[in-house]
């Protein structure tokens, strides 16, 4: 019965969820680990040290480093490192927000200078806040030398430090950048690995049919009586046939295909059922012209409207109806009346559960189901091009 592949169908939608999450590149981050993070930081004050000491060994900052307190040392270190892990944050979360915002495979120009300039501006305020706060917390001694002016050490101090903190910056940038490039080129090429899996899935199911000699049996039974009752439509009737065949071969492979075209697949499939089926069998078709151009995973229609005959009654006097309308939201809705049959099918669901799988590689909304005691319906959203 339909209401056992709605739960099929639930199932294979959380499990499709999961799949989703580990293949969208957007919050895929190494650095969203806290270790690798502090990590990163530890490094970031490393190497602020060590470009120091290169842009001016001989500075006075240099002489007698560790003949110091170690006190002082360590209260030395300790505010490096934090200024070190501040900007490391700071530039991470900068990424991360911009990720959402702009993609670097459609600007790629744009994100850097946007990335760049955040980053520095970041800097620069993030030194200012220091200064006042030195400022403010400095004694009357240290104002009033604050106040005689910046001697030319200490000027030249201060401008190494916003060289040193820039090229930090940068540093943890190609660090975060790189990381959401090698991180996003992997889980494309892993969702491309699952989206032909899911393909040839697809395929596998459309030659399941084209060789079942079920529906081999009974759409050349119907065609032999036509044939002998009316020739023209028999001959209607073959080329039909013919067509449901060519559509399989031509775009069982394709990943999407226009709504158009799944429609113009689903009239001669229709036909085949009416003529086979008689007045058992209703069809209702309401879909707007301005939707006929979106995109749609191959067979979807022909998986669906295949389960409602293959779970329902089909009789004249109460006839299994099929509707297909589009919404406003741009989504195909697929429902049909509920007739269970004596016997219910058991049915592996693989079908359905194929379409759940390719929309949730190909789009970020997905098929829903609903089903109550009159209907079964599926809302498929349509993919824009």
């Amino acid at each position: 019965m339909q209401p056992v592949l709605a739960k099929r169908l639930d199932a294979a939608f959380s499990n499709a969820n999961l799949t989703h999450g580990m293949a969208n590149g957007r919050d895929a981050y190494f650095l969203n680990n806290k270790g690798i993070r502090i990590l990163v930081a530890v490094l970031a004050f490393l190497a602020s040290y060590l470009v120091s000491y290169i842009l001016d060994p001989f500075a006075a900052y240099w002489q007698h480093y560790f003949e110091r307190e170690p006190l002082v040392i360590l209260g030395d270190w300790l505010v490096s490192f934090l200024y070190c892990l501040s900007i490391s944050e700071i530039n991470i979360a900068i990424g991360m927000r911009l990720n959402r915002l702009m993609s670097w495979k459609e600007h790629p120009g744009k994100r850097l200078f946007l990335e760049t300039s955040f980053n520095l501006i970041a800097v620069l305020l993030l030194n200012l806040l220091i200064n006042i706060a030195f400022i403010y917390l400095s004694d009357e001694k240290q104002l009033l030398l604050l106040e005689s002016g910046l001697t030319i050490e200490e000027t030249r101090g201060i401008i190494q430090w916003m060289v040193v903190s820039t090229i930090i910056a940068i540093m943890i940038m190609g660090i975060n950048i790189g990381n959401y490039l090698i991180m996003n080129w992997r889980n494309e090429a892993i969702q491309v690995a699952q989206l032909n899996q899911a393909a040839m899935e697809a395929e596998l199911q459309s030659l399941k049919l084209q060789i079942d000699p079920h529906f081999v049996f009974n759409n050349l039974s119907v065609l032999s009586e036509l044939i002998l009752e009316d020739q023209q439509l028999g001959y209607e009737y073959a080329e039909n046939f013919s067509r449901i065949y060519r559509y399989m071969l031509v775009n069982s492979k394709k990943d999407v295909i226009p709504l158009e075209d799944e429609l113009k697949f689903l009239n001669s499939y229709m036909f085949l059922i009416e003529h086979r089926f008689g007045e058992g069998v209703l069809f209702e078709i309401d879909v707007d012209p301005a939707h006929r151009h979106l995109l749609m995973p191959p067979l979807t229609l022909q998986l669906l409207v295949e389960n409602a005959l293959k779970h329902n009654r089909t009789s004249k006097k109460e006839p299994l109806v099929v509707r297909i309308f589009s919404n406003e939201d741009k989504e195909l809705i697929v429902e049909n009346t509920l007739l269970p049959l004596e016997k219910p099918i058991q049915s592996s669901g693989i079908g359905i559960t194929n379409i759940v799988r390719r929309f949730n590689l190909l789009s970020h909304r997905q098929p829903v189901i609903e089903t109550d005691e009159r209907t079964f319906k599926v809302i498929i959203p349509l993919i824009k091009i």
